[in-house]
């Protein structure tokens, strides 16, 4: 496997707890992280702070590194070896894929080190 590159996003990020699919906003323009999840039992969102809706639940004050992709499905272990580091460095992590990546958000606070931790499996621009 080549090496991981992840790319830091400028933006902080809330994630929220929605009570129903109508509370979520419109998906914002230009190139923010937005996600939207249902299960059968709740609804989240991650969007940037400054978009976060009323919700029932807000917890701000995340950061996202990006892995740079696309990524081939036939590709295995990199969520596993990413929070493996952040788990080694007592770091908890909020995950999210896409059909081509795969994000992790850590908390602000925790960012400087995160950033150590990862340096070890990939290179962080």
């Amino acid at each position: 496997m080549k090496q991981l590159v992840l790319e830091v996003l400028a933006d902080q990020y809330a994630v929220c707890q929605l009570a129903n699919w109508s509370d979520a906003p419109p998906p914002p323009t230009g190139d923010q992280l937005f996600s939207l999840t249902r299960t059968g039992d709740e609804i989240s969102l991650v969007c940037a702070t400054d978009y976060a809706p009323p919700a029932l639940v807000v917890e701000e004050g995340w950061r996202a590194l990006m892995v740079q992709g696309p990524l081939d499905f036939s590709l295995v272990g990199i969520l596993a070896k990413l929070s493996s580091a952040l788990a080694e460095a007592q770091i908890s992590v909020f995950a999210l894929s896409t059909f081509d990546t795969d994000v992790l958000l850590v908390k602000q606070t925790d960012l400087m080190a995160a950033r150590l931790a990862l340096g070890t499996v990939a290179k962080i621009i």
